[in-house]
């Protein structure tokens, strides 16, 4: 078995929150609100992990930067009021990050989410004190550069070989490729087994209790 990693490195919506249904809803109702096409489900799951307006604009293809505003705006106010989907914790996510945790494992958080939508979903899951520290979109570039994960190992003095990402993009996948740290895939989110695997991930797990398993082990990532 090799070293265990000195930082597990989590994605949030879409790894540990079953985000996506209620993300596919807001956007299609800020769409409607701003009288724009009405993206399908699978569109919008495609841009799930980039910053919010980045991802808009691809979503939308425009480079309009007012509308691109007006959709940011109008999916804010449908994601803090009007949209009542739930937003759950994945099944077994937070057992996971509690053995994790108990185990000594170092636990952060890259995400797409603004550090309010990130602080809101700790508060909302109880679960922020799991992480020692995180970088969200507002505090660096967007996936898929590599700038959020270069950020929290220059904080923990680390060097890429040191930690592990774990997500269900390829933004995920492709932002830990660019520096040379290992990544683990996750199926149960958005984006297909097949597009996480171009991007060599050390595993692709299935579930939340085979992330689990791995994660506390660590001897089939290798």
């Amino acid at each position: 078995m090799k070293k265990p990693y000195e930082l597990l490195i989590f994605d949030w919506d879409g790894t540990v929150m079953d985000s996506a249904a209620k993300i596919i809803s807001c956007m299609q109702q800020a769409a409607r609100q701003c009288d724009v096409s009405v993206p399908g489900p699978e569109a919008v799951s495609h841009i799930i992990g980039i910053s919010l307006k980045p991802a808009i604009m691809q979503l939308f293809q425009t480079e309009d930067e007012q509308l691109a505003d007006r959709l940011v705006l109008a999916y804010k106010e449908v994601y803090l009021g009007a949209d009542t989907t739930p937003c759950p914790l994945f099944e077994g996510a937070e057992a996971m990050l509690s053995d994790l945790v108990e185990a000594g494992h170092v636990l952060a958080v890259a995400t797409g989410k603004a550090r309010r939508g990130l602080n809101r979903a700790w508060q909302q899951t109880g679960t922020g004190h799991y992480f020692t520290t995180s970088r969200c979109a507002d505090e660096a570039e967007s996936k898929p550069s590599p700038d959020m994960l270069l950020q929290l190992l220059e904080e923990r003095n680390l060097t890429p070989a040191q930690a592990l990402m774990i997500g269900d993009t390829t933004y995920d996948m492709q932002m830990a490729q660019a520096i040379g740290m290992d990544r683990v895939g996750v199926s149960y989110g958005v984006h297909a087994p097949v597009n996480l695997a171009r991007h060599n991930p050390r595993a692709i797990v299935h579930s939340i209790g085979e992330l689990h398993e791995l994660l506390m082990t660590q001897d089939n990532i290798e």
